[in-house]
């Protein structure tokens, strides 16, 4: 089980309920209403995101809370989710 899953089924930020959303076009279910950019990047690759000095991440969502639907994060970021929220993660071997 990766870090992130373990944290989320820990309830370890304290909240006990469950919330799903679409990361690359796949439901995940967390049990934390803040996920970090790392976090995201985690859950898109089952845990074994791609390494290296060249790889570089984007994040990009909608369908988030009503002052800012949709957007994107960038390394440092964190966001609030609500169910139904969706993330498209994608990473690039800058070789």
């Amino acid at each position: 089980m990766s870090d992130v899953a373990q944290k989320q089924a820990s309830g370890s930020k304290g909240h006990d309920k469950s919330i799903t959303i679409i990361v690359n076009a796949e439901e995940k279910t967390v049990s934390t209403d803040t996920l970090t950019f790392d976090e995201l990047v985690s859950l898109a690759y089952d845990g074994n995101p791609p390494t290296g000095e060249n790889w570089s991440f984007t994040i990009s969502y909608r369908r988030g809370h009503g002052n800012k639907p949709e957007g994107s994060l960038v390394q440092g970021e964190t966001i609030k989710v609500k169910k139904g929220m969706i993330f498209n993660v994608t990473g690039t071997d800058q070789s």
